[in-house]
């Protein structure tokens, strides 16, 4: 081994910890050439488990440490948000089946390498742009080594999770924001009975969060869904939120074939829901 090949080796165990990976294009803009890239993984340095994605050798591959990879070395401005998001926080008891699908959030798509990678679960993109107006996704600051608190590069609705070992920072969405994105993904992808448990075990909500978030929604389905169930718990939250100045727009919603109009607001349910229990 060369004395420049080992600084380099050196370096890429300083720049890429074991357990996280990057693209070919990363490591080009760290200075390792495709033909440097080739004698690392014939040498056992490096392992592809798809082409142009790299790691250092370390056990199987989990959907975390991809999605870590991409929030912080790669900078990708991707959250883990809706029903994976509430499951991270602690409302797995309250969802029936198990996580086959983790859908990221963001402005931009992301890598077409993901969808290849055997971690187990796939992966879904929305963008938050339909969603939100002002409070977009961010992942700032890229870091590793970035505190798990509040951090002024991104919306208080995106909050970072210790994960792991390394107590990585794993950037997801709130539950405020989490549960807004859940509804978005009714009656197609999520079910009515599922959202119903959920928002009845969501009593620690933030209102300030929570009537933020709704003012900035562009989504009317979403913010008359939110508070067709928030009305059938009537959590304390619920009294501190200023319906007033939230657009809940105007006119029917058919959001289930064959079911029956909720007149409060105005969008059809399946027939075994009341508006209030």
């Amino acid at each position: 081994m060369t004395k420049q090949t080992h600084g380099k080796l050196n370096q890429l165990e300083r720049l890429l910890p074991e357990g996280l990976l990057v693209d070919a294009a990363w490591l080009g803009r760290h200075g390792y050439s495709t033909g440097l890239r080739s004698q690392y993984v014939a040498a056992g340095w490096l392992q592809q488990p798809v082409r142009r994605v790299y790691q250092r050798p370390r056990g199987p591959l989990g959907w975390q440490q991809v999605v870590v990879s991409l929030q912080t070395l790669l900078a990708r401005d991707l959250v883990v948000g809706g029903r994976t998001a509430l499951e991270l926080h602690g409302f797995a008891h309250y969802l029936q089946q198990q996580t086959t699908s983790v859908t990221l959030y963001g402005p931009d798509k992301p890598p077409t390498w993901l969808q290849d990678l055997d971690v187990g679960v796939r992966f879904a993109y929305r963008n938050d742009g339909r969603l939100f107006r002002q409070h977009r996704v961010s992942t700032a600051p890229h870091r590793l080594d970035a505190e798990t608190g509040p951090h002024p590069g991104r919306p208080d609705s995106i909050v970072a999770q210790p994960w792991g070992p390394w107590r990585w920072p794993l950037m997801l969405s709130a539950p405020e924001r989490a549960i807004l994105e859940l509804l978005d993904e009714l009656p197609d992808q999520e079910t009515f009975h599922q959202a119903d448990m959920l928002m009845e075990g969501l009593s620690t909500l933030s209102p300030t969060r929570l009537q933020t978030l709704l003012a900035d929604c562009r989504s009317v389905k979403v913010k008359r869904l939110f508070f067709f169930f928030a009305d059938r718990h009537r959590h304390a939250w619920l009294k501190r939120l200023d319906r007033s100045v939230i657009d809940l727009g105007s006119g029917k919603r058919m959001l289930v074939k064959g079911g029956r109009l909720d007149a409060k607001h105005l969008i059809t349910v399946p027939e075994t829901f009341d508006g209030v229990q």
